[in-house]
């Protein structure tokens, strides 16, 4: 479902070039829950927005189901985004004016649909069918995930990516949010790739793949992944 082929990513300070991804190939199939772990700026959230599309490698490539992201113009790559790839921020991104069945039926209106019927069935698969008409100042933490995720699976997308799901949350509603993940994952059929910075979630996926100085490690072996800690 995923192949990328000599990723390298880099950002400017200054004068100076800090190379963020070294060459990463990598491959996940159709339907894993992959989970990427590893300290803070070992580029797991520069990998997770350059697999979705959010941003253009320096070299390399990235596949999604056979289509080369990043060998299309910028118009058919956000169509092709919008309607395979669904994208879960760790701070929501919900617009503030819209009510949640408004804030999940955006993914539609971009592609020139009317989806609210769609919509409300992705809250209700979330269980928010109830707080459809609420703002998201009116929504806990939690709550405001929930929309997030449905708004992210409204258009049923083939790949899910999530940065940090439950980063902002407590234990209890993080969670429960990650069951919502899995769930929906196994239901669907969804390929799920996961930046988390805690390492007892990471065991519920397939795969973990430990990012250590811009490198990827797959390992599967939780001991193995706190040596490298």
């Amino acid at each position: 479902m995923i192949e990328t082929r000599n990723l390298h990513r880099s950002y400017r300070i200054g004068k100076k070039s800090i190379e963020v991804l070294h060459g990463i190939d990598l491959q996940i199939t159709k339907g894993e829950k992959v989970f990427l772990c590893g300290p803070s700026g070992a580029g797991k959230t520069t990998l997770l927005y350059t697999l979705a599309g959010l941003e253009r490698p320096e070299q390399g490539s990235v596949h999604i189901g056979g289509v080369d992201l990043y060998g299309m113009g910028r118009k058919e790559q956000a169509k092709f985004r919008n309607k395979s790839i669904g994208y879960i921020f760790q701070n929501y991104h919900l617009l503030p004016e819209l009510t949640a069945v408004e804030n999940v039926s955006v993914p539609g209106a971009i592609a020139g649909e009317n989806r609210t019927a769609e919509a409300l069935l992705a809250l209700e698969r979330v269980g928010l069918k109830d707080r459809a008409d609420h703002l998201p100042a009116e929504l806990s933490g939690g709550e405001q995930q929930r929309v997030a995720i449905a708004r992210a699976i409204v258009n049923e997308p083939s790949v899910l990516f999530a940065d940090e799901p439950t980063g902002n949350l407590d234990s209890n509603t993080g969670n429960e949010i990650m069951g919502i993940l899995l769930e929906l994952a196994n239901e669907q059929h969804v390929t799920l790739v996961v930046v988390t910075h805690d390492r007892s979630l990471a065991d519920v996926g397939d795969r973990t793949l430990i990012i250590k100085d811009g490198s990827v490690i797959q390992d599967d072996s939780r001991a193995a992944i706190q040596s490298i800690s």
